[in-house]
């Protein structure tokens, strides 16, 4: 292995190990305080909110840890960032159920739409450089 892909790695790996901390706070998060995970379920899905909730939360710990081994970071940036595509739906149901919200409310439901994409690009990032 030479300098220079060492030092190539190494913004990837900073990347895999931020993308690791926020699965994790979130995924946890999930199990804390359900509630506010609940709500934006779109609520034509089968099942209870409570189940996709924690279904979620799982997935994003499990993945977060996986992001930390060098050895499991391919396959688990792959599939952050299916994750990641895959709860758009929930930030979109979001938009629709804060619509008649007050306004910092409706904004901050918006400003959650195009924050997933620069997750989703990083861990495309972190895929092709593992």
């Amino acid at each position: 292995m030479t300098t220079e892909s060492l030092a190539e790695r190494a913004p990837a790996q900073t990347t895999a190990y931020r993308l690791a901390a926020m699965l994790l706070g979130v995924g946890t998060l999930h199990f804390v305080a359900p509630k506010p995970f609940d709500d934006i379920i779109p609520a034509e899905l089968p099942f209870s909110a409570r189940f996709y909730t924690y279904a979620s939360g799982v997935a994003e710990i499990v993945i977060g840890a996986l992001l930390l081994p060098r050895g499991t970071r391919r396959p688990a940036a792959a599939a952050a960032a299916a994750l990641f595509i895959g709860v758009y739906p929930g930030n979109l149901n979001m938009v629709r159920l804060w619509w008649d919200k007050p306004l910092p409310m409706r904004i901050l439901a918006l400003a959650r739409l195009p924050l997933q994409f620069p997750m989703i690009t990083a861990a495309i990032k972190v895929y092709r450089s593992s």
